[in-house]
């Protein structure tokens, strides 16, 4: 099959590689339908993420068709259509019984890591029942895509972990897939203001057509200033980093009220300053989190009863021979105006 395999940092290359089989009785083999690229990708062949080594096919996002099952697999059969969760999760262990299927014992965030991951033809899947989702009947499989990954990350660690409510400010620091996943799931709650706040017009302009009160361009570095005046001096009650480098963290920093969250969401692969001598007083909580996608069956149901449109995050298509050609659109985001690519194998 042909696969798109790590190589190490700033290294990549669509091969011929081994079709993947069951090894576990828990285990399924989906043939790939529709996959995906995710700005953790770019972490990684950035070199943010030594837990995934050369040689590993990357990937973590996708809908699929079974294709085999292991002896142990109940919930699925050869031939089911799925959406594939990017944790995997055993459902039995400590950290599964706390809903925190990120750190399951045996799974977690493992596809695209740890084991060969979605950008593939086909992919194994540990744990099938517990990390796999039946397609429901005229579902939009390339609005599923956006259900693997970024909505429930942007909903989970941004707006639940941002503790977001009614008649609440947000301040969204980074206007790519995921600070929009996170601004289409705040407006569950009915905050007051979702202010996004990134260095692109394009994509500010793209935050107000998906329901932004409000955006703010950060290249001159007066954000902080434009929105504490936004706020009568105040600040946010929620501030979400969508970023994952220092310069997003402080301006959540910057921005958050006293008694506000900071829900950090990105990826940081260096050293981010806490600037406790300003923090220390004012009731700030920090959350981090990686995604549990404990909310994928609520997005489900909220996608099918058309209440959210992920599918507007897609910008372009590409077969999966033209990968290559996906990851340098992808990653050249401010040149090419992408947020989501769609991979067909």
């Amino acid at each position: 099959m042909k696969a798109l395999v790590y190589q190490g940092p700033s290294r990549k290359a669509l091969l011929d590689y081994p079709k993947p089989e069951t090894t576990a009785p828990g285990d399924a083999v989906i043939r790939i339908v529709k996959t995906t690229i995710c700005g953790t990708d770019l972490h990684i062949l950035k070199g943010d993420v030594p837990t995934c080594q050369p040689g590993r096919v990357l990937g973590h996002e996708g809908v699929g068709i079974v294709d085999s099952i292991g002896a142990a697999v109940t919930a699925f059969k050869p031939g089911d259509r799925v959406l594939i969760s990017c944790i995997s999760a055993c459902g039995k262990c400590l950290y599964c019984r706390k809903l925190m299927y990120s750190h399951c014992a045996t799974g977690g965030w493992i596809l695209g890591n740890k084991i060969d991951g979605t950008q593939a033809e086909f992919v194994r899947i540990p744990h099938a029942d517990t990390s796999l989702y039946p397609i429901p009947e005229g579902a939009d499989e390339e609005a599923l895509v956006m259900l693997s990954d970024i909505l429930p990350t942007g909903f989970e660690c941004g707006i639940l972990n941002g503790k977001v409510q009614p008649g609440c400010t947000v301040g969204i620091v980074g206007a790519g897939p995921i600070g929009l996943a996170a601004l289409l799931t705040a407006q569950f709650y009915a905050p007051a203001q979702i202010i996004m706040i990134d260095l692109d017009d394009g994509r500010l302009a793209i935050a107000k057509r998906f329901g932004a009160t409000a955006t703010v361009n950060s290249t001159d570095g007066r954000a902080a200033e434009i929105i504490r005046k936004m706020t009568d001096g105040r600040g946010v009650d929620t501030a979400i980093e969508a970023v994952g480098i220092p310069t997003t963290f402080e301006i959540c920093e910057k921005i958050v009220a006293p008694g506000g969250v900071i829900a950090n969401v990105g990826v940081h692969g260096t050293k981010v300053n806490l600037h406790l001598e300003d923090l220390w007083d004012r009731n700030i909580t920090i959350t981090t989190r990686l995604v549990d996608t404990v909310s994928t069956p609520m997005l489900l149901r909220v996608l099918q009863s058309n209440k959210i449109d992920p599918k507007q995050l897609i910008t372009h298509h590409f077969k999966l021979d033209k990968i290559l050609d996906a990851y340098e659109t992808f990653g050249t985001a401010a040149e090419s105006h992408a947020l989501k690519v769609i991979i067909e194998a």
